[in-house]
């Protein structure tokens, strides 16, 4: 078998800097006829060239991806609000609109990237929710550099967790302020649910990967076969008649979807996508409590009572008092850390407007959208 643990420390080897991405989903609509479905071609065609470089692409369903390049967040934030500036006029030009939600609340799951890697993806994660992870969701993705001792940052970023679900929760669903969690919470949890911690990430990490289930095995050219037996990686020879290769290995981790998950860089994957002007908070927040020694110290402390509630966080948000204590704590601590890590005043004042429109009145972005559309899924996470 290819050396899983040697891939693993690889994933935690990365740059030492302090360096952020962010890669924004959106959900596109048509102005004039919302539930409509909205072809992907449309959309590209309306495109312009992004003056700050970001990659467009899309996700099976049809939702826009922009990936900024990493930068200090200054430079980063910017270039980014110049790309989806642009696309937001080009766009409104051709009669669309990009959505401001984590979950699509009007169109049901509707698959248009037809490329043997999402057949075998839908083949694997089932209906309801496989349809619906695929091709009605949308969120943040922040992207952070390691620190010199990777431990620091990993740790982190998963002990912030519950709190950063609550304050962005932007997906309402009956029963839930984050319909967009209640979705992965329903997936193979294999490959959702949080890695161990409490040794040496790296260990925990290779664990992972050998323990989460087997999505699709390469088969001649370039097909895919989904593996539906409950087989794991550990069992790749015995799937595929084959040893796995690192290319099966680090194929394999695209098809895990932790909560955090390291790449020679850490991604932060828990975000709600936002109200379009929003999204630089998500960045701002999550990069200055994870960057910051002063900031993640006094976010920490404020996260201990509320532990591990990443359930509770998508259903009440804001609204369990224990999360919006600490989600205050969290506001706080950035809004003073920022301006060490070069932010922006604009950027600063954002990310205080913002806690005062929702964390000081315990609101989650979601209790500001309309309430769910009659027939809207029912969420409920297996028990």
């Amino acid at each position: 078998m290819t050396d899983v643990q040697a891939y693993a420390q690889r994933c935690f080897r990365g740059t030492t800097t302090d360096r952020v991405g962010v890669e924004l989903e959106f959900l596109v609509f048509d102005a004039d006829v919302p539930a409509a479905p909205v072809p992907i071609a449309r959309i590209a065609d309306a495109l312009p060239p992004m003056p700050g470089g970001s990659r467009i692409t899309f996700e099976p369903g049809g939702q826009l991806e922009l990936s900024a390049p990493p930068g200090l967040l200054p430079d980063a934030v910017a270039g980014l609000v110049a790309d989806v500036d642009a696309v937001r006029l080009a766009l409104g030009e051709a009669g669309l609109t990009l959505g401001g939600t984590g979950l699509d609340p009007l169109r049901p799951p509707r698959r248009q990237l037809r490329e043997p890697r999402y057949d075998a993806m839908a083949a694997f994660l089932g209906v309801p929710y496989g349809p619906m992870m695929m091709c009605s969701t949308a969120s943040v993705q922040v992207n952070l550099d390691f620190s010199a001792d990777p431990a620091v940052r990993w740790a982190r970023s998963h002990l912030l967790g519950p709190v950063l679900v609550a304050a962005f929760a932007n997906s309402p669903a009956p029963g839930w302020v984050s319909g967009r969690q209640a979705v992965w919470l329903n997936l193979d949890p294999s490959r959702t649910a949080s890695v161990a911690m409490g040794g040496d990430p790296a260990d925990d990490w290779a664990r992972y990967l050998l323990d989460a289930r087997l999505m699709m095995v390469r088969e001649e050219g370039d097909g895919f076969r989904p593996v539906l037996d409950g087989s794991a990686f550990r069992d790749f020879a015995a799937v595929a008649g084959r040893p796995p290769t690192e290319e099966d290995l680090a194929y394999h981790a695209t098809t895990l979807f932790p909560p955090v998950r390291p790449r020679g860089w850490l991604e932060v994957r828990y975000l709600d996508a936002q109200a379009v002007d929003d999204w630089p908070v998500c960045a701002a927040v999550v990069h200055a409590l994870v960057m910051d020694d002063r900031a993640a110290d006094t976010a920490l402390a404020a996260a201990e009572p509320v532990s591990g509630r990443w359930a509770r966080a998508a259903r009440a948000g804001l609204a369990d008092p224990a999360l919006r204590r600490a989600a205050t704590t969290y506001f706080r601590a950035a809004v003073e850390a920022l301006p060490r890590l070069g932010a922006e005043p604009w950027l600063v004042d954002r990310v205080s407007a913002f806690a005062a429109e929702h964390i000081e009145s315990g609101r989650s972005p979601a209790v500001a959208l309309s309430q769910p559309k009659a027939g809207a899924p029912t969420l409920e996470v297996r028990s």
